[in-house]
């Protein structure tokens, strides 16, 4: 195992191990390799501990001498809640560093890089640089942009009905799908829902680890770090005795009134104040809120109209839509409440993976920019 690719490969593999911990810090992996072999590798697990490259030095020890370290994100270079892993790679000898992708926190931003080449050591970026971007797209975006990532998960059945009539939804989808849909809570850094979708489904929106299936190392590290659960509650329409409340602290975004939110008992819960109007949250402005308290992924699991929402303001970056082999007529509830008049005005959408889950299908799809 020599090859950059090979060995960078073996760095995502790791780094996926913190899919579900790391926030708000990136995932990432590092391997350190002398002679052709393996002497160290690490990933980090969570904000405040080692990073990647600390594990792997201290597995390598004194074999890290003379060795190439390959990370899938440039090493550090400032000292935050850790010491800068730049240096900790130039005080091991190393002699050789390769990246899947310069840092885009402007706090390093190629000062890493740049520390390590003054220091003598060789530096090469850019091996297997889309596979590790799309590990961190969400830390990337909060970076680049000062929004998070946003997800959409919809369920709904063959015919595009998400619930019937009577606002009855539970389960479309099968055991396999639902675990599926743990595991994307999990990894979230916010997991978002309407007023709507808490009144009529009684949803409390936790992860739950007993369906995570995720091993038990895993399971352990997801569960000490459960995703911000955010209701969107423009008017304070959701009593503080429904299911999602009683599930654990939560927050409640509105654009409701002084006086009405000075009534409000928050039980535990935040409150925040957030511009909109005709009783609408600003949902981008809630968006550069969440970013600024460090969300990297936003998982937004609601109704038809604050899906269509966030669909007609442009601010998904991926749906995950999963359909279950069912049927539940013309009078059940559309997929998204998004009014379109010409043909013209369909969003263009790229699928990117369509899977079986169980006895139902995944389809992943993003979308297009507009020409």
């Amino acid at each position: 195992m020599t090859s950059d690719h090979a060995c960078m490969a073996r760095a995502l593999e790791l780094a996926r191990k913190g899919l579900y911990s790391t926030h708000p810090n990136p995932r990432v992996g590092c391997v350190i390799v002398r002679a052709g072999q393996i002497v160290g590798e690490g990933w980090h697990a969570r904000a405040g501990e080692p990073h990647a490259e600390v594990h792997a030095l201290r597995q390598a020890g004194d074999k890290a001498r003379g060795a190439i370290a390959y990370v899938t994100l440039e090493p550090c270079s400032h000292h935050g809640r850790t010491p800068p892993c730049a240096d900790a790679l130039i005080a091991a000898g190393i002699v050789r560093v390769v990246a899947a992708m310069q840092d885009p926190n402007p706090q390093v931003s190629g000062n890493g890089l740049l520390r390590l080449m003054h220091a003598g050591v060789a530096v090469h970026s850019g091996v297997l640089e889309a596979e590790a971007r799309a590990l961190n797209a969400g830390f990337i975006k909060r970076m680049e942009q000062g929004l998070p990532f946003v997800r959409v998960k919809l369920a709904m059945s063959l015919d595009g009905r998400t619930a019937m009539a009577s606002g009855e939804s539970q389960w479309i989808t099968g055991p396999a799908a639902r675990a599926a849909v743990q595991r994307l809570r999990a990894r979230a850094s916010v997991v978002l829902t309407g007023a709507d979708t808490v009144l009529a489904d009684d949803a409390r929106l936790t992860v739950r680890p007993e369906e995570l299936g995720l091993g038990a190392e895993l399971t352990a590290l997801a569960v000490t770090r459960p995703p911000l659960r955010v209701l969107v509650d423009g008017r304070l329409r959701v009593p503080l005795t429904v299911p999602f409340f009683q599930a654990g602290p939560a927050m409640v975004a509105t654009c409701a009134a002084a006086s009405a939110r000075d009534r409000y008992l928050d039980d535990g819960h935040e409150l925040l104040a957030v511009p909109g109007s005709s009783g609408h949250v600003d949902l981008r402005k809630l968006l550069i809120e969440l970013a600024a308290r460090g969300a990297n992924e936003v998982l937004v699991e609601a109704g038809p109209r604050l899906a269509g929402a966030f669909t007609r303001l442009g601010l998904v970056d991926e749906y995950q839509l999963f359909v279950a082999p069912k049927l539940l007529g013309s009078n059940a509830r559309p997929l998204l409440d998004l009014p379109l008049a010409r043909m013209a005005e369909a969003p263009a959408l790229k699928i990117v993976e369509m899977r079986a889950i169980g006895d139902d299908w995944r389809i992943i799809a993003v979308p297009q920019p507009v020409a």
